[in-house]
């Protein structure tokens, strides 16, 4: 029981870490270009 509730935890941190990312790059930032991609003019990944 212990298992699947550490499980359950460590899903939803990743989904929740994923859906940031997916939301900061639909805002137009970027790891690769410092958070913001005006930036690196349009460069970013």
């Amino acid at each position: 029981m212990g298992t699947a509730i550490v499980l359950l935890v460590v899903a939803a941190v990743v989904g929740l870490a994923v859906r940031s990312m997916v939301k900061d790059k639909k805002a137009g930032k970027s790891l690769q270009c410092g958070s913001d991609c005006k930036h690196c003019q349009g460069h970013c990944h």
